[in-house]
């Protein structure tokens, strides 16, 4: 636009006609704004109060007469590298009793049992349930039907018990297939009767 003005000799408005620019942001002044006071007191408030988030600083803010709206005050607080999360995230309550996994030296030691599903060509689905001895990786049992009940995972422990004899450990997942809807203070009492 300055080579409009320069060069062809015509005015402000006529230039930014041509060029369709507003006359404001021809004329407009950027100024120079000093942000470190508000940045400092910012840190100060997060150092002294540790808890306390954006909202909350910038509410201490205005109550002490800063001027700074939600935006800058959010822009300054991120710029500080304030909007990182400080505390530690909470770990799960079966994470803090899970057990160290045992250093297996022979076989039949430990053992893992899980459900997997698929489905036949023509859309029928089945289930397997699978054990597995965890020292050789051999599977020891696969059990497939179209539905697996209590009653089957019994029995194929059972065969499994007789030659092998039972395992130290049994490894499961969390899956709804090893829920039982029973109790064991339940079951002990169904028992006694």
């Amino acid at each position: 636009m300055r080579h409009l003005l320069d060069r062809y000799r015509i005015g402000v408005r006529r230039a930014c006609e041509v060029v369709r620019q507003s006359r404001s942001a021809w004329y407009y002044q950027p100024r120079e704004n000093d942000d470190a006071p508000l940045l400092r007191r910012i840190e100060e408030i997060a150092a002294t109060r540790v808890r306390y988030g954006f909202r909350r600083i910038f509410v201490l803010l205005r109550r002490e007469g800063w001027r700074a709206n939600h935006k800058h005050v959010y822009r300054l607080y991120c710029q500080a590298g304030l909007n990182l999360r400080r505390k530690r995230p909470r770990r799960r309550k079966a994470a803090a009793h899970r057990l160290e996994r045992a250093v297996l030296t022979a076989p039949n030691q430990a053992r893992s049992m899980d459900f997997v599903a698929d489905a036949l060509f023509d859309g029928r689905r089945f289930r397997a349930l699978t054990v597995v001895d965890n020292f050789t990786k051999e599977s020891l049992a696969i059990e497939v039907d179209q539905q697996l009940k209590g009653e089957d995972v019994v029995a194929v422990m059972e065969r499994l018990r007789h030659p092998r004899g039972l395992s130290q450990r049994l490894q499961t997942d969390n899956g709804s297939e090893f829920i039982s809807p029973v109790d064991f203070e339940q079951e002990k009492m169904i028992s006694k009767d």
